[in-house]
């Protein structure tokens, strides 16, 4: 068998992903595409499907399965934190300020990376921090885009309202000011998936002395720049 591995039966069922990697496939084409015995084809296409590799389309053809896009999607977040640095970076020598990337997880949001201001007052959010999702132009990005159920039972006990998150879809990115912590000011955008969906949010956030007010008309586009730029890295590099 070319490109053998010396493990037969790894070499087999990933014979059966290449070939359903065109569509929806009979089991005879499976054989044929293969060139894999008949019963050998069947019970390795049924093992993958257990483990949700392999799928059945509403005609029965074996397709390829939903474990394999939860896989390319967090390969997509894996390269999306290596890239994440050197933005976040750029972000911070852009803005003057300390930059941050969050992720939802339940009820908190996390931050998974960050850039700090290297001197003076700044906001020190270190990696792993978990903040609620409240208060905050982070958790205002990873709310406003979610389905109406969950976007109403996360505006439950929050210091911002449905009308704010409204606005945020509207512009594409949010602003706090003394929200999360008083004195502290910030702006958020999204990153999204290929697919659309909203993972992650880049901030950037320091004293309201500095940011003013009104910190989007200072920093949004920068934030939405580096926002963009980490979404770009995702569909170039086939994430979620």
């Amino acid at each position: 068998m070319d490109n053998s591995s010396g493990v037969g039966v790894l070499d087999k069922a990933a014979l059966v992903l290449s070939a359903l990697e065109t569509g929806p496939t009979t089991l005879a084409g499976l054989v044929s595409a293969t060139g894999l015995a008949r019963p050998t084809a069947h019970r390795l296409a049924v093992a993958l499907e257990h483990h949700r590799l392999v799928s059945r389309d509403l005609q029965g053809r074996f397709i390829l399965g939903p474990r394999l896009g939860e896989l390319a999607s967090a390969a997509g977040e894996d390269r999306l934190l290596a890239t994440a640095g050197p933005v976040l970076a750029r972000l911070r020598d852009i803005t003057g300020e300390s930059a941050q990337m969050f992720r939802r997880q339940g009820d908190v949001r996390v931050c998974v990376a960050t850039a700090e201001r290297m001197s003076g007052l700044r906001d020190t959010v270190p990696v792993g921090t978990q903040l609620t999702m409240n208060a905050g132009s982070a958790a205002q990005v990873l709310l406003a885009w979610e389905e109406p159920e969950r976007l109403q039972r996360g505006l439950r006990g929050s210091r911002y309202s449905a009308v704010a998150l409204a606005a945020v879809r509207r512009r594409g990115w949010a602003h706090s000011v003394g929200e999360r912590e008083p004195g502290v000011a910030s702006v958020s955008a999204p990153v999204r998936s290929p697919s659309g969906k909203v993972i992650a949010a880049v901030s950037v956030s320091g004293p309201i002395e500095r940011l003013s007010r009104q910190p989007g008309r200072l920093h949004a586009p920068a934030v939405i720049a580096a926002a963009e730029r980490l979404s770009e890295v995702l569909r170039r590099n086939g994430g979620e």
